[in-house]
């Protein structure tokens, strides 16, 4: 039998709240569910304000609009990123500014962002990779000293701290996913912004809202509702809200099990590291993490490629991951690379992630280990 990469999480009463959504007289969003979940993450990172989200992407592009991104703008990020990092400030008019990654951690390197900064720059958007913290005292050092905005993609990391604070709440904003591929998911697609500014709460509900004041009528605190902004469509389905409210219940139990499987690949991957065969996720002194993924890095991309075709004909299906934004077409149309591009490419070409899920079985993880342990005999 095949061993997937990836299978979406499930507790078990997700079905169960998706039919309670059904049968409420209210499934286009903020209902029940998506109001017990938002009051859980303001609650538990905890935040000023919290509001579901489609997707990641769209709660990066809320973030956007928020800051007020206009053309010409400039935003520094890693370029080692998913393309909705980016595309949500290109949207906007702005031009990326991408910095190199510590090869440790694969999050942008915090030396160099300050070198980025020019008379342009908006904001700054550290991305936690795997869940791992950037190094958020000295990202958010130069942002106040240069007044800028930091909006935190932790699309990989909810329920990872950095020194105590979890992440995403230590920045103006923070973005999170709940795709398919995350530790907790809204049934395929899904996202959060979560609002640590008080400046931007009443506006975030009005863009969220196609720009009309809905929100607040729903409150009694005006008798009509009308287009007071601008705004979209970033409202999800109370039905999306009802699954992830499911996992949202067992949010320590999911995370536990991450981590013990991301623990068993670690010790029985230890020796091979020894040998200097591979390389193994590095977590600052600083940081948890929740087990997003675990990886694997070989010596270079040939390598890389001979490794996976190797676990592919014992039937197991490993990946790479991001190929670097500023590589891209895209990229070179709308970014530019700040500096040295020492690591970010080299580095992403060695990397490879392991099967992760919650309850992997580790009957499948025993097996991964075999494939790799017999590929450097």
């Amino acid at each position: 039998m095949s061993i997937g990469f990836n299978r979406p999480s499930v507790t078990g009463n997700e079905e169960k709240y998706i039919l309670q959504a059904l049968q409420s007289p209210k499934i286009s969003g903020d209902g029940a569910f998506g109001q017990k979940c938002q009051k859980w993450f303001e609650q538990n990172l905890p935040c000023k304000k919290s509001l579901l989200t489609p997707s990641c992407t769209a709660a990066l592009e809320l973030a956007a609009l928020l800051i007020d991104i206009q053309p010409g703008d400039e935003v520094i990020m890693p370029s080692y990123t998913f393309v909705s990092t980016a595309n949500a400030f290109v949207l906007r008019g702005a031009k990326i500014v991408f910095v190199d990654i510590r090869p440790d951690t694969m999050n942008i390197d915090e030396q160099l962002i300050e070198a980025a900064i020019t008379d342009k720059t908006r904001a700054i958007v550290p991305v936690h990779y795997a869940g791992v913290a950037c190094e958020m005292d000295t990202i958010m050092e130069v942002a106040n000293r240069h007044q800028l905005f930091v909006i935190e993609d932790a699309a990989q990391g909810m329920m990872s701290t950095y020194k105590g604070q979890v992440l995403g709440t230590i920045g103006h904003m923070g973005a999170f996913s709940f795709h398919e591929t995350k530790n907790y998911t809204s049934g395929g697609e899904g996202g959060l912004l979560i609002i640590n500014d008080d400046q931007f709460t009443e506006r975030a509900e009005i863009i969220r809202e196609k720009g009309t004041n809905r929100s607040q009528f729903f409150r009694g605190m005006v008798d009509k509702y009308q287009w007071v902004d601008v705004g979209s469509s970033y409202l999800p389905s109370e039905l999306q809200a009802a699954f992830l409210w499911g996992q949202l219940e067992r949010a320590d139990g999911i995370n536990t099990s991450r981590l013990a499987s991301w623990q068993v690949y670690y010790d029985a991957l230890l020796p091979l590291q020894a040998a200097g065969k591979i390389e193994l996720p590095s977590i600052p002194a600083a940081c948890t993490h929740n087990a997003h993924m675990f990886y694997l890095k070989v010596a270079d991309l040939d390598e890389r490629t001979a490794l996976l075709e190797h676990l592919k004909t014992n039937d197991i299906l490993a990946a790479f991951h991001y190929v670097p934004l500023h590589t891209a077409a895209a990229g070179e149309q709308f970014a530019r690379f700040q500096g040295e591009d020492r690591y970010t490419t080299t580095e992403s070409e060695r990397l490879i992630r392991l099967p992760m899920w919650y309850g992997l079985p580790k009957d499948d993880q025993a097996r991964v280990i075999s494939a790799i342990e017999e590929f450097y005999v």
